[in-house]
């Protein structure tokens, strides 16, 4: 866990909270002498061999004593009234999680995009076409019990972890929405959609399959074309165009992705020139409302 990830998750105010630290197999000095792992709050749990995010964050749900559980990846941040505002607001609802709204930062935590979530009813269904949880692991808090029952995190998946998580717990039980943004995820060339090779389109397909009865009793199909625009976009920020280019189109021949795979083809100016035509297709982002300004608690972090 960064320092900053940490200082985010010890400064939470108004609740009392327990920190488990998943080291999970690295080979630096880091996890030892990282600021903060001295507060009597703090927890560290150390993998000898890397198991995966899964495993890591399944570590973390076992170690739990408290009635919640959040998630915090090691490059991201929460607002400081983040986990209160989440336990209110699930606790005023009677349901079994909250999530809220995201923006993603760059290195110096300007604002990139961000987006408002869904709306609570519709989570279930939406789930099952595409993961509109944004932020991964670090937007949701839910109940430690309810996580058990479900068995934590798939260790069977590793860029989709959290999505297959998110789909059971929305299936489960109620979700709370907290409009205001809460979490701030930070875009940088050594995240895992960068840095991982593994074909991810094996694990969609495995997810598909996991929740084909539940997504035609809702009458929804997950969204092929999507998936490969988000899959795509994390080769072309390591750089391989020709890769990035080869999944928008394996992703389905839906129009968007074929003017995006010759913008990701031709490079970043034509991609970016072919992106700005995506209006042209009703129904292509099939995104939630737009967070345009970035949140004053950003401040805390720079």
């Amino acid at each position: 866990m960064a320092a900053t990830s940490l200082a985010a998750a010890l400064g939470q105010e108004d609740v009392e909270l327990e920190v488990t630290v998943v080291d999970d197999g690295s080979t630096d000095a880091m996890p030892s002498g990282l600021p903060g792992l001295d507060d009597p709050r703090v927890r560290v749990v150390r993998h000898a061999q890397p198991g995966g995010v899964a495993a890591a964050r399944n570590a973390g749900i076992r170690q739990a004593q408290a009635e919640w559980v959040a998630f915090l990846d090691d490059d991201d941040v929460w607002a400081p009234h983040k986990l209160r505002a989440q336990i209110d607001r699930a606790d005023t609802a009677g349901a079994g999680f909250a999530y809220a709204g995201t923006v993603w930062v760059d290195d110096r935590h300007r604002l990139i995009h961000g987006h408002a979530p869904p709306g609570a009813e519709t989570l279930a269904a939406a789930l099952l076409r595409w993961n509109v949880l944004w932020g991964g692991g670090s937007n949701v808090l839910a109940r430690t019990d309810v996580l058990r029952s479900l068995g934590g995190f798939d260790e069977r998946l590793f860029q989709l972890a959290d999505w297959d998580l998110w789909i059971r717990l929305a299936l489960a039980a109620p979700g709370a929405a907290i409009g205001d943004v809460l979490v701030a995820l930070l875009v940088h060339n050594r995240s895992m959609l960068v840095v991982d090779r593994r074909d991810v389109f094996g694990e969609f397909g495995y997810l598909v399959a996991k929740h084909r009865t539940a997504s035609e009793r809702a009458g929804v199909e997950f969204d092929r074309a999507r998936f490969a625009r988000w899959a795509a976009s994390g080769h072309l920020r390591a750089g391989r165009r020709l890769t990035a280019a080869r999944t928008y189109v394996r992703g389905t021949v839906a129009p968007e992705n074929v003017v995006r795979a010759a913008g990701a083809f031709l490079g970043a100016r034509a991609f970016a020139a072919a992106s700005e035509l995506r209006g042209a297709f009703p129904g292509a982002l099939g995104q939630t409302e737009r967070v345009a300004r970035r949140p004053a608690w950003l401040e805390l972090y720079r």
